[in-house]
């Protein structure tokens, strides 16, 4: 088997993915992990508060929710990033920053591969195998990408359900596009 642009695609990934952890640093990186997270714990206890407010612009309570989530999220990441960030540059200007940029590119390594798979888990589900192009179907690096996508969704929860339950997920996105709008936006509404 030949090397296919498919490998290129993964080999330039991953590469960039490791040297961008590397010049951000492990701690950094770990630390906007950690940004993200948190922010999403605090939208999630914060979000019911703000709810209302979206309430007089928007009809669908789901988008209330929703854009209440996104400004809560949004503002803790952006008040945690500034934090986060003074720390890591603190790590990364002291004695550890050689260990700290050597961690980071391992990091970088493992992160692109994930990301990878999952993108290769994805492509499977909504193209399948037998539609791929050759490129992609007759790459080296396919086979252990689809053994890594697999295991990873080997422990989401559901397991076996889940081909189905985004089969029906993929059916009912087709149905709303294809009829009314999702969002409804009321301009003449006030907010509370």
């Amino acid at each position: 088997m030949p090397v296919t642009l498919f490998d290129l695609i993964v080999l330039g990934v991953v590469l960039f993915s490791a040297l961008l952890a590397m010049v951000r640093g492990f701690s950094r990186e770990i630390l906007s992990l950690l940004a993200w997270g948190l922010s999403a714990a605090i939208a999630y206890v914060g979000y019911p508060f703000l709810a209302p407010t979206f309430e007089g612009f928007l009809d669908d309570p789901r988008m209330s929710m929703a854009g209440a989530f996104a400004v809560i999220f949004l503002i803790a990441l952006v008040l945690l990033s500034l934090v986060t960030t003074r720390f890591a540059d603190y790590i990364i200007d002291s004695r550890a920053g050689v260990l700290d940029r050597s961690l980071g590119f391992v990091f970088g390594l493992v992160r692109g591969v994930l990301i990878l798979a999952v993108a290769v888990a994805f492509w499977n589900w909504l193209v399948g195998d037998a539609q791929s192009p050759d490129w992609i179907r007759n790459a080296k690096s396919k086979p252990a990408l689809d053994m890594l996508a697999a295991k990873l969704e080997s422990y989401l929860p559901g397991g076996g359900e889940l081909e189905s339950s985004l089969d029906r997920d993929q059916s009912r996105l087709l149905a709303m596009i294809d009829g009314n709008a999702i969002l409804k936006f009321r301009p003449d509404a006030r907010p509370i």
